[in-house]
């Protein structure tokens, strides 16, 4: 009988990290860790066969951290999903939305529901996640408390579902990238559609990032993203970018041998297959 594969997030049993993981990952079981390192450390370890880390939302921006872990991580990027983010107000069984006086959340969430909480005269509380505050809510046993988080999360701690949909913003989406210590890419195919994720540092010459990025122009490479980090002297240090293409593709490697010109150091991340997201396939949102 093969062992089941796990996949780790950061937060608790009922985040929408773990929601992501069981959208994307129907067979895996999923493990809970106490923060992005060590679901890093858990694959790393071999406590995990992959991690589902979050790294950008529609509403929030990118997640930060996530992005400084992993150049250091020692795991390359395998896949991506995206999730849709569905706000429920969660209550106990003989709570109503009537009686709510506060509800509890993530620091991203809550401001992402301002309108709901405005329009209710409730008071907002910031938790670690959107599950703890499910947590919370259950422990405390208190019907004038609430919290936002999703329906796996009420369905894990035995909570009612007094609202859906309660965000101000139906395309709430966050991506996802799945990390493994294996960083062996598809095989390339002509007719299917692949993302290279790199890092990469500059050199101290004038125009290097623009002399750089001129390879994918003239190679035809469409990069889908490219954000900039500093140093703790606050000096462009590291570039990380999102380029269509695969590792094998000659118009990428060509790419990649001009950017090795004008930079100090390329690391490539991963290659793996696009999202069908990103073709117009609406996000998954059951928590199946």
């Amino acid at each position: 009988m093969n062992k089941k594969k796990i996949i780790a997030f950061q937060g608790m049993l009922g985040a929408y990290s773990d929601l992501a993981c069981r959208s994307a990952r129907p067979d895996y079981a999923t493990l809970p860790c106490v923060s992005f390192d060590a679901a890093f450390r858990a694959v790393r370890e071999g406590q995990a066969d992959y991690a589902m880390i979050p790294v950008d939302n529609t509403l929030a921006g990118r997640v930060a951290d996530v992005h400084y872990l992993m150049p250091e991580g020692q795991l390359f990027i395998v896949g991506e999903h995206f999730q849709r983010i569905r706000h429920c107000v969660l209550g106990l069984a003989n709570s109503d939305l009537s009686l709510l006086s506060d509800l509890y959340s993530h620091v991203h969430a809550i401001p992402q529901c301002r309108n709901f909480i405005k329009e209710n005269n409730l008071i907002s509380h910031v938790c670690a996640d959107t599950a703890t505050g499910a947590a919370d809510i259950k422990k405390w046993n208190d019907p004038t408390k609430g919290a936002i988080a999703s329906e796996l999360a009420a369905e894990i701690y035995g909570l009612e579902v007094l609202k859906k949909d309660i965000q101000d913003a139906d395309h709430n989406t966050t991506r996802f990238l799945i990390l493994s210590k294996n960083g062996e890419p598809p095989k390339w195919q002509e007719t299917t559609r692949y993302l290279t994720s790199i890092v990469f540092e500059v050199r101290n010459i004038p125009a290097a990032l623009y002399k750089g990025l001129g390879g994918f122009a003239t190679n035809n490479v469409q990069m889908d993203k490219l954000e900039s980090y500093v140093d703790k002297n606050f000096h462009v240090a590291r570039f990380y970018a999102d380029v269509e293409g695969h590792i094998d593709e000659p118009s990428l490697q060509r790419a990649l041998d001009e950017l090795h010109f004008f930079a100090k150091k390329v690391t490539v991340l991963g290659t793996y297959l696009a999202h069908p997201f990103r073709c117009g396939v609406k996000a998954q949102v059951t928590s199946e």
